[in-house]
């Protein structure tokens, strides 16, 4: 039996010539190393700010350190993640709001779950304004920490205006993490193509048919890398 071509422009063993790529190796690596050092600085900061989780762990300056660097650390994987040529074409598409997402977003206000109600490109409206949220929220939690963390840096701000700013920002944070877990784990396709980079075509075409569209439209060949 010979290999198929999918959509993606890659030729597929015949194993998979019913899937096609959503993720290339450098996307799923910026994903899970982003992830990782997101629940870190999350898990420390629990850790910092609710008594039981304190003393159960002790070591607080330890946890103290292990939360800066964490949170430092944070913006690299993206940094490292911009050499690929696919991660930045899914930046760009997490950037756009394209018309049928006002459709999706529509849909959601009013409850309807079917597919059809719901268009949406490789990424729904959800997903964007997730990733739009996160993108907006990182820097500031990065900016107000450092103001905690280096007294009189700006002194405009005050110290205590930073840890107000970053704890209220830390508490919505956790909140959208926590829908956004939860959206992950009621979807276990979106989950394997987050594991092993492939989706199956009919789930794709079902939940994500105009990235299906878009993709054969303008013969998109994302990047192996």
């Amino acid at each position: 039996m010979t290999s198929t071509v999918g959509l993606t422009g890659t030729t597929a063993p015949p194993e998979r010539s019913r899937r096609i790529l959503r993720f290339t190796r450098a996307e799923r690596l910026v994903h899970r190393a982003t992830a990782g050092l997101m629940l870190l600085c999350v898990g420390a900061a629990a850790c910092l700010y609710l008594q039981p989780l304190a003393e159960l762990v002790g070591r607080r300056h330890l946890v103290v350190v292990v939360h800066e660097w964490s949170g430092i650390l944070l913006p690299a994987p993206f940094l490292l993640g911009l050499a690929s040529s696919a991660f930045r074409a899914d930046l760009r598409r997490l950037n756009r709001l394209a018309r049928y997402d006002k459709e999706w977003l529509r849909a959601v206000r009013k409850g309807w779950t079917s597919p059809a109600e719901r268009p949406a490109g490789k990424f729904n409206a959800g997903q964007k304004i997730y990733a739009g949220w996160i993108a907006g929220a990182v820097p500031i939690m990065m900016v107000t920490g450092l103001l905690m963390w280096f007294t009189g840096l700006l002194p405009v701000i005050s110290r205590t205006s930073a840890i107000f700013v970053h704890d209220v920002t830390a508490l919505a944070i956790g909140l959208v993490l926590i829908g956004h877990m939860r959206m992950a784990y009621r979807d276990p396709h979106a989950r394997r193509g987050m594991r092993t980079g492939y989706v199956e075509r009919a789930w794709a075409k079902r939940w994500h048919s105009k990235w299906l569209e878009e993709d054969h439209t303008a013969g998109s060949r994302p990047s192996q890398h």
